[in-house]
């Protein structure tokens, strides 16, 4: 028995050493780089981490799967041929022939060559030629594309007037083509003479829009808009050509005896170095248009109107016309205006008229009248844009707490909707900074 058992502890022995020994559950050889997989992270998540972390969110930026032919793959060796062992196999075997091509390729190389000196004497006389040419040009001369001699340069300054809220910033903001003065359903929304320029073609028109005119200067309740409304009928002869707007429609609807007062007291006198044209604006809220025939026969035998037009600065209609007029009227004058691109203190102007017709429209009663507006810093950035910073200074703590509003939420919605609005004007983006402070 004892050696039957030791014949089968043998026999087990030798079975054991032939068979070789395999790892349990060892994967498949093409599922070895998936098994392989590693997190690819940059840095380790805290414990302390906000955001929850979910083991059933797969997320293929955070793993990098190996390639494992990469070290595997051999390369390929790639064929390359000797031009001089092929040019001395063919000598060797065709030896006739290529005596034949290399006198061929001979005399091709030196035609090539005297062409080509040919062609650099050539290039040489050209280019002398060219060298002289510009030499003997003027400098004055020189125009680059779009811009017209000086001597064919045609100008016209024309300055707009009226009475408050008679759409004159309206129109010249539509004439214009961009926003240069702010425009408002409030009365007095023009505190200063803002200039705008249109440039078609070699002419060039200057608009010059000015406060709200009254005779009775006395119905004014702040000193400042006296002054500035003197100012403005001061300037009313250094203009070429004098447009005097009124709103046609609150004329039919209410009319005001001062607003016939000024029409009729602007159209008597002529100025002979001056051309006047009176514009019936807002005919697009007239719903009877033969109510403006009647206007327009009430101040028909006032001389000193060269025109008569009637039009709507906020739609549009009419003003193809008046612009056309306009265009007609100028003379031979060097521009005064870049047509080309806008000067810094335009843009800057340009930025205070965006900023105060905001204010406008959502501070009311008497407060944005009595807020002085500063222009404290404009500085380009690195990035390329444009940071502003504008001060709103209010008199009184009372008018500060309103144009604030309840957590800000006033300034805040003046500057976002202003902020919009110069990004879309100057096509850039712009940093609006408004400071709301005491005086």
């Amino acid at each position: 028995m004892k050696a039957f058992r030791s014949l089968r502890l043998l026999i087990s022995i030798s079975r054991t050493a032939a068979t070789p020994r395999t790892k349990p559950n060892q994967p498949h050889d093409f599922l070895r780089r998936f098994y392989s997989a590693q997190p690819n992270l940059d840095e380790p998540t805290s414990v302390n981490e906000d955001r929850p972390v979910s083991d059933s969110v797969y997320d293929g930026s955070q793993y990098s799967i190996p390639d494992s032919n990469v070290d595997s793959a051999k390369k390929r060796k790639q064929a390359t041929w000797d031009k001089g062992y092929r040019a001395r196999v063919e000598k060797e075997l065709f030896p006739k022939e290529t005596e034949k091509l290399e006198i061929a390729e001979e005399e091709s190389s030196e035609e090539e060559e005297d062409d080509d000196d040919e062609d650099s004497i050539d290039r040489s006389r050209v280019l002398a030629k060219a060298l002289l040419e510009a030499a003997l040009e003027s400098a004055d001369e020189e125009l680059g594309e779009g811009e017209v001699n000086e001597e064919d340069q045609k100008s016209l300054n024309v300055g707009i007037i009226g009475p408050p809220n008679a759409g004159k910033s309206s129109l010249t903001n539509f004439m214009v083509g961009t926003k240069v003065a702010a425009a408002s359903r409030k009365t007095n929304t023009t505190t200063h003479e803002v200039l705008g320029v249109l440039t078609k073609g070699d002419t060039q028109v200057c608009f010059f829009d000015t406060p709200g005119l009254m005779l009775k200067k006395s119905g004014y309740g702040y000193k400042d808009i006296k002054t500035r409304v003197q100012n403005a009928w001061t300037s009313v002869d250094l203009f070429d050509v004098l447009i005097v707007m009124f709103d046609v429609h609150r004329h039919l609807t209410c009319p005001d005896s001062r607003v016939v007062r000024l029409i009729t007291c602007m159209g008597q006198e002529a100025n002979p170095k001056q051309k006047r044209i009176l514009c019936m604006n807002k005919v697009d809220l007239v719903e009877k248009k033969k109510q403006l025939l009647k206007v327009a026969e009430e101040f028909q035998n006032l001389p000193a109107y060269d025109r008569y037009f009637m039009i709507s600065g906020l739609k549009g209609s009419g003003v193809k016309d008046l612009t056309q007029y306009l265009m007609d009227q100028a003379v031979k004058k060097p521009w005064e205006e870049d047509a080309f691109t806008m000067s810094e203190e335009v843009l800057k102007n340009i930025s205070l008229e965006v900023v105060r017709e905001r204010l406008l429209d959502h501070v009311h009663q008497e407060v944005p009248y009595g807020v002085e507006h500063r222009l404290v810093d404009w500085r380009e950035q690195r990035d390329g844009s444009l940071r502003i910073e504008q001060h709103l200074i209010t008199p009184k703590l009372s008018q500060r707490k309103i144009l604030v509003g309840k957590g800000g939420c006033k300034i805040g919605r003046i500057g976002i909707e202003a902020n919009e609005e110069l990004r879309r004007i100057m096509n850039r983006k712009v940093h609006l900074i408004l400071k709301v402070l005491l005086k």
